[in-house]
């Protein structure tokens, strides 16, 4: 599968499954509001995703991909399969004694994560309870995580990017229909989070049996390549713990904020990561195991190549999307959210925070395009190292913004993109350096081009926003038609702008669709 069909792929589902998730936030905005409970629940939340991202998509999948690739390419599928249920039984032995010990610790893990809840004891007992209904979805969605590697190596990228509609589609049915029977919504939405993540579980076991893929329990060994995968995945695991202490460090800056807090910078970071998730983490995804094997069978130029173009993807979408997003943000949160316990303040201050998350939204979908350069080579020590300058970056910029300003929120969010960029310049940096990475002529030209064309919709949105802003002021069916319609004249201008200037060619999208990767596109701006 070429690399446009399979970032196409995985992000037209990663979309759908964003809009669902839109809808879950709508259902759990109204429902839990910016309070105390909504406060304890994302915080509970947030567990069991900080050690996903380092038991799951992080450590793990940046290790296993590469191997994985290359058991297949050199010994074929069947040893391939029989290194990734090692792999499984691996995982087994470590997360099912941790997820047990962490729910039993849950009191003082809450008290480290969020401590300004320590003074409100009903909160803080909330966010206990919350956070051992929700922290199984953890195990389940680790074990995904490695069916969703296998297939992902060996093509098979839908029903993977398919499996997060799950999640969001459980915890809308669980927070209507199960909140009348329980102390409050809190509790629904936390059993919810469990329930979604067998289901996510159990969707890619299925799917797995469909591909001739039998995940079938082994007794755990320790052999020379499960060696190699710890050797792999604990720089890694050491990177990605170091970022998750970064993200819970928000958590914890957040929490000696007034209350409600949290819950905007939640509810603000959904609407951020919509591109991300849609752009960068389908680039990531789809672009690691190609580069690993291109890499494997020495074909050096395709491997450049892809890099080039994943970049040029990247930027398309992420450049549009952070000027939409900001200049939107307000009207974005009031349609969205602004109804049941979610009042006129939230919005104010969710909306804030979220135009400053998006000021790093193309460093980190540039993170997922430049990262599967080194976890391709199998270097996972240099994103560890250079993770760890800017989660230190991150957190003088968060004490500095804390006690040194009256950002509040806004400071949170503002250092976590700050501190993107760097990690991205620093990533792109070393990889030119290594001859891993040369920008080809038609990524500088197009570069200039999407920049010319988003300032360009940018203007266009702006007109618009100060022409529809007595219909924008208010979360009812004249503001959401309001919104559609700046949201689709900022999409018209900036495709007729872009194929004014050149940035995309309707030749071009299918040439990426149909042909294998790397190969020379018979592009203008590379022609000599």
């Amino acid at each position: 599968m070429s690399l446009g069909r399979a970032v196409a792929t995985v992000g037209g589902f990663t979309l759908l499954s964003r809009l669902v998730g839109f809808v879950r936030d709508v259902v759990l905005s109204a429902m839990l509001g910016l309070g105390p409970m909504a406060d304890a629940f994302f915080v509970a939340f947030k567990l069991p995703n900080l050690f996903r991202r380092l038991f799951a998509e992080g450590a793990f999948s940046a290790a296993f991909v590469p191997l994985f690739s290359r058991e297949l390419q050199d010994n074929g599928r069947a040893e391939a399969l029989a290194f990734a249920r090692q792999a499984h039984a691996a995982l087994l032995l470590v997360l099912v004694p941790f997820s047990i010990v962490l729910m039993i610790a849950m009191p003082w893990v809450v008290a480290v994560l969020a401590p300004g809840m320590r003074d409100e004891a009903s909160t803080f007992a909330m966010a206990v309870e919350f956070g051992r209904i929700t922290f199984p979805y953890l195990l389940f969605i680790s074990l995904a995580s490695l069916y969703g590697g296998v297939l992902n190596s060996i093509d098979r990228f839908a029903h993977v990017a398919a499996t997060p509609i799950l999640l969001n589609l459980a915890m809308i049915g669980t927070v209507l229909g199960l909140t009348p029977l329980l102390p409050n919504s809190g509790y629904a939405a936390s059993i919810g989070v469990a329930i979604g993540g067998l289901l996510q579980w159990l969707w890619l076991l299925i799917a797995c049996a469909r591909d001739d893929v039998i995940m079938t329990l082994v007794r755990p060994r320790w052999t020379a390549r499960v060696a190699r995968l710890v050797k792999l995945a604990t720089p890694v695991a050491i990177g990605g713990g170091a970022q998750q202490i970064s993200t819970m460090l928000d958590v914890v800056w957040a929490s000696l904020l007034p209350v409600g807090t949290i819950s905007a910078l939640f509810y603000a970071d959904r609407i951020a990561q919509l591109p991300l998730g849609v752009v960068g983490i389908a680039i990531g995804t789809a672009l690691l195991p190609l580069l690993a094997r291109q890499l494997r069978a020495g074909q050096m130029e395709s491997a450049m190549a892809n890099q080039n173009r994943a970049i040029e993807f990247g930027l398309l979408l992420s450049l549009p999307a952070a000027v939409a997003l900001w200049l939107l943000s307000e009207p974005i949160i009031r349609v969205l959210f602004e109804r049941g316990r979610f009042g006129h303040d939230d919005t104010l201050r969710t909306a804030s925070a979220l135009a400053a998350y998006v000021v790093g939204l193309p460093a980190y979908v540039l993170i997922k395009a430049l990262t599967p350069g080194f976890f391709a080579r199998e270097d996972t020590r240099t994103p560890l190292y250079i993770a760890i300058v800017a989660i230190v970056v991150n957190v003088i910029l968060n004490v500095f913004f804390l006690y040194g300003t009256s950002l509040a929120q806004i400071g949170v969010a503002l250092a976590t993109s700050l501190s993107g960029w760097l990690n991205a310049a620093m990533l792109a940096l070393v990889l030119h350096r290594r001859g891993h990475l040369v920008a080809d002529r038609r990524l500088v030209s197009r570069s200039w081009r999407m920049m010319a064309a988003t300032i360009g919709m940018g203007v266009a949105l702006w007109g618009a926003l100060v022409v529809l802003d007595p219909a924008l002021a208010h979360a009812n069916v004249k503001g959401v038609v309001a919104l559609f319609g700046v949201c689709a004249l900022g999409m018209v201008v900036y495709a007729a702008l872009g194929a004014l200037l050149g940035v995309v060619r309707l030749a071009e999208l299918r040439f990426v669709m149909r042909r294998q990767p790397g190969l020379r596109s018979a592009d203008p701006d590379e022609q000599p």
